[in-house]
């Protein structure tokens, strides 16, 4: 593994040296844009090869728990992320959460059925117009991409049609992203998702790194002891920053060697409350 220390600005390092000190501690990962790359067919999306190494260099780490918090739908971001075994998986928000075998699935009541199918048939009906835009259907609504039209402003213009069409409609939350549009008939966030995970696992710290306007609902639940790490540009409550999803694996490849062959302090910590024992993906 080559050694990252010069690629990381000295107060971020600072930090994953504090934080890799904690007997237990939770790494919550996005996935688009941040352990992956940004594609125009979010289907093709795939964990950059060196943020994958890194990620399955530090998953079975004693004292690591590894999650990965995205707005994908829970079975896409398990295919497309490819998982180490013990992974925690929270799609869509937050609305969807595998923390083991008997996680329950998504159930939309009556009425969120019935929003939900509004938000898909509105969404389909602006992308027919508009060649290059395409709607992604969720479980729990669903959303508008214009990253395949090469035009950003009409791009952008396609976006808000789809807002508009989306305001008329009850019980559709919108979520706002990069170049997509998404609708939701269950609110949550993936700061809720974090505290939910922080209060099940009750590790002594967290790390969160995403690029998304989404991922700020997560800087904004960190703590003190607490790592935020901003993927890319934009304002961000995030702490520390990276350039690009490729520099992520600088981060992942730091902590591995900060706990060295899982020590911490020169003793092996018990393995966390999480999955990374019991649970399979």
């Amino acid at each position: 593994m080559t050694s990252p220390h010069t690629a990381l600005p000295s107060d971020l390092d600072n930090a994953l040296q504090r934080f890799a000190a904690e007997p237990q501690v939770l790494v919550c990962l996005d996935f688009d844009g941040c352990v992956a790359e940004l594609v125009a067919d979010a289907g093709s999306a795939r964990p950059v090869p060196a943020n994958a190494e890194a990620i399955n260099a530090l998953a079975p780490l004693e004292g690591i728990t590894l999650a990965y918090i995205s707005g994908r739908p829970l079975e896409t971001l398990r295919e497309l992320s490819s998982p180490p075994e013990g992974t925690l998986l929270v799609g869509s928000h937050g609305a969807e959460k595998y923390l083991g075998p008997d996680s329950p699935g998504l159930q939309l009541s009556p009425k969120e059925e019935m929003a939900r199918r509004s938000v898909i048939e509105t969404l389909e009906g602006v992308a027919a117009q508009h060649e290059g835009a395409w709607v992604e259907h969720k479980p729990a609504g669903a959303a508008i991409h214009v990253r395949r039209i090469e035009d950003r402003s009409r791009g952008e213009e396609v976006l808000n049609e789809a807002r508009a069409a989306l305001a008329v409609l009850d019980g559709a939350h919108i979520k706002e992203g990069k170049q997509i549009l998404e609708s939701v008939v269950v609110l949550s966030t993936k700061g809720e998702a974090i505290e939910e995970l922080r209060e099940l696992l009750r590790p002594a710290a967290v790390l969160f790194a995403g690029d998304d306007v989404t991922d700020e609902h997560g800087f904004a639940v960190l703590r003190e002891g607490d790592v935020g790490v901003k993927v890319g540009d934009g304002e961000t409550k995030a702490a520390f920053r990276i350039p690009e999803p490729a520099a992520l694996a600088n981060v992942l490849n730091r902590l591995v060697e900060l706990r060295g062959a899982g020590s911490v302090g020169g003793e092996t910590p018990p393995r966390s409350r999480s999955a990374n024992a019991d649970h399979h993906t």
